[in-house]
């Protein structure tokens, strides 16, 4: 099966939450909860004022737009780009380009959400990549993981020695 990626997909805008309602009832109604996994409306609080007076907002990021974790198959797609509201990517029907890693953490981490579940996608023992910082390119093994402060204690082998080091979520992919 192929991994996970995220997605960008073009809806109605201002019908940004509806589609994402719709496509997460339509995951589970159709027993797509193992290729479309999470659906992100890009936002977030501004504070606004007004007649001297503060008031908090949400601002979406990029109307018109969400983003969805998926599995991209032809039926997972078929099911993206038939729900109502959407679209679709750029092209007829052409399968949208996945995000690159660091545009996903960009926007994610902005809302403070992570690229990366760590309840649901890494445990103590998972084979993991890591794709930035000084050990770029090699490959670990879990020790333990933080969930509060989004780190990860890896076993690399460094110079024939197994060694272990800390990891910022945004720096590691599951191998």
């Amino acid at each position: 099966m192929e991994e996970k990626q995220w997605y960008v997909v073009n809806t109605y805008s201002g019908h940004e939450n509806k589609v994402k309602e719709k496509l997460e009832m339509r995951a589970n109604s159709m027993d797509m909860k193992d290729y479309i996994f999470r659906v992100i409306v890009p936002e977030e609080k501004v504070v606004e004022e007004k007649n001297g007076v503060s008031k908090e907002k949400i601002k979406k990021l990029f109307p018109g737009y969400i983003l969805v974790e998926m599995v991209m198959s032809d039926e997972a797609w078929y099911v993206v780009r038939n729900t109502p509201g959407v679209i679709g990517s750029s092209g007829k029907g052409a399968k949208p380009t996945p995000l690159q890693p660091y545009e996903v953490d960009n926007i994610l981490n902005s809302m403070g959400m992570n690229r990366i579940d760590i309840k649901n996608d890494l445990k103590v023992g998972d084979q993991i990549k890591i794709v930035d910082g000084p050990f770029s390119g090699m490959f670990g093994k879990i020790e333990s993981i933080d969930e509060e402060q989004k780190l990860v204690n890896a076993i690399v082998d460094l110079f024939g020695q197994e060694t272990t080091i800390e990891c910022e979520l945004s720096q590691i992919k599951k191998a």
